[in-house]
């Protein structure tokens, strides 16, 4: 794999089978995309354009309280995983989230009207994007239960170990927001697993 379509394609094929003219036509409709550390790949109140697939990098899709200022981390997207802030994609409405690239980022995108007209022509990827938005429904209900029924040290723990990568790869201050706590627990937290 030396194309930023072979990422997306090995992820897409684990999950549907596709002929050689799907597969032309699949790749077709992508485009690549080059953002720098702190762009932002879509804001609160724009319509989202794109569906993309982090072929390198790091995203963050948060929601701000303008009266505070407090940012709430929804997910991060590394690679191989997809940034979006669905409703507006789908629905072709203002934006709730903030998408923004924590690290440099290459991205595969698809706009609305070519995701569209890949649904119609080639029916398989009805099924593969239930799939992924099966499997992203089952992390936010195991999320939203973490944070009613388990301690900040049990949060954290289970971030840990369903994302190793990211818990050496991101700042104590972005997990900390992404699980609800202050980075000075986060940190008391790390030094008593360190102990």
């Amino acid at each position: 794999m030396n194309k930023p379509i072979d990422s997306l394609l090995q992820t897409v094929t684990s999950k549907i089978d596709l002929t050689q003219e799907e597969t032309d036509f699949f790749c077709s409709l992508w485009a690549s995309r080059f953002i720098k550390k702190g762009q932002y790949l879509v804001q609160a109140g724009d319509i989202c354009k794109y569906d993309s697939f982090v072929v390198q990098g790091c995203l963050k899709t948060f929601h701000t309280n303008w009266q505070t200022g407090q940012e709430y981390i929804l997910s991060f997207s590394l690679e191989n995983w997809w940034a979006s802030d669905l409703e507006s994609f789908v629905k072709q409405r203002a934006a709730t989230y903030d998408i923004q690239a924590l690290e440099d980022s290459q991205l595969l995108q698809i706009d609305h009207s070519s995701f569209q007209t890949l649904l119609e022509k080639i029916p398989q990827f009805e099924r593969y994007f239930r799939i992924i938005t099966e499997n992203y429904l089952f992390s936010l209900q195991k999320r939203i239960l973490g944070s009613i029924s388990q301690t900040k040290e049990e949060r954290y723990k289970a971030f840990v170990k369903q994302y190793p990568k990211m818990n050496q790869r991101l700042p104590q201050y972005l997990i900390a927001s992404y699980l609800g706590i202050t980075p000075e627990f986060l940190s008391k937290i790390r030094s008593r697993k360190d102990a």
